[in-house]
C-alpha cells in the first residue's frame, strides 16, 4: 500500500483538496536572527539572539489533464485561490497541509506557476506548482512555546498524525503506559478520540484527578 496523497484543508471554510500527484519531496526551513557585536582585543565577535523567523514549508506540486483534455488550470487554481484574501478575515485563509507524518499549519505566501504541456487548442494540460507556506503561530501558541512549562509544571502538546497518548506519553514520561494523566487533565474519556491539531496538556506527574481526587501516577 503506497502512501497517501497529501491534503490541504482551509480552516476557515472547512474545504479540503487532495492534490493531483505526491510531491517528490519537500524542504523545512527554520533559521534565526542575531546580532554580531565587536569587542576591541577580541578575535570574533560577540553574538546575542535577536528572534527566529519564520517556519517555512517548500513543495513542487504536479498537475496533468492531458487524457482528460482540459485545461490544467482548473486544477492550479484550487491551490493559488488560497492566495486571495478571505472576506471575514480580511486575510488569506489559514491552511492545513497534511501528507504522512506531515502536518504543517501555515499560510500560503507564494506559488509559482510553469506550464509544460498544451492541447491543440493552446490550453494547457500540464504543470509544476512551486508553492511556499509560511507557518501560522498565534500569539497564545507562541506565549507558551516560549516558556512550555506553566506554574504547576505542566506542558502543552499539539497533536501530530498518527499520534497516540501512548505515544505522547512515551514522549514526556518515558513510559506509554502512563496515558491516564493526560486523558484526565483534558477531559478525554475516549482515548481515541483525538485529533490532529488538537492542543493537549500533559501535567506533571503525580496528577491528581480534579473531578474525582484520585491521584494518577
Amino acid at each position: 500500500m503506497g502512501l497517501s496523497r497529501a491534503k490541504i484543508k482551509n480552516e476557515a471554510t472547512g474545504d479540503e483538496f487532495t492534490v493531483m500527484f505526491n510531491p517528490e519531496e519537500y524542504s523545512l526551513n527554520k533559521d534565526n536572527n542575531f546580532a554580531a557585536q565587536a569587542i576591541p582585543g577580541l578575535g570574533s565577535p560577540l553574538l546575542q539572539y535577536v528572534h527566529g523567523n519564520l517556519r517555512t514549508l517548500d513543495m513542487e506540486l504536479f498537475f496533468d489533464t492531458f487524457e482528460q483534455q482540459s485545461d490544467v488550470r482548473d486544477q492550479t487554481l484550487k491551490v493559488t485561490s488560497l492566495l486571495a484574501i478571505n472576506s471575514d478575515l480580511h486575510a488569506p485563509p489559514i491552511l492545513q497541509v497534511v501528507w504522512g507524518t506531515l502536518f504543517f499549519r501555515g499560510v500560503l505566501a507564494k506559488a509559482s506557476q510553469k506550464f509544460i504541456k498544451f492541447l491543440t487548442d493552446g490550453r494547457p494540460a500540464r504543470a509544476r506548482l512551486s508553492v511556499t507556506f509560511h507557518e501560522f503561530v498565534d500569539a497564545a501558541t507562541q506565549s507558551k512555546e516560549a516558556n512550555l512549562q506553566t506554574v504547576d509544571f505542566s506542558k502543552y502538546h499539539i497533536i501530530r498524525l498518527n499520534e497516540t497518548l501512548s505515544t505522547i506519553a512515551g514522549q514526556y514520561y518515558e513510559d506509554a503506559t502512563t496515558w491516564r494523566p493526560i486523558a484526565a487533565a483534558n477531559g478525554i474519556t475516549d482515548p481515541r478520540a483525538i485529533t490532529v491539531g488538537q492542543e493537549i496538556r500533559v501535567p506533571a506527574l503525580p496528577f491528581v484527578d480534579p473531578e474525582t481526587g484520585e491521584v494518577i501516577a
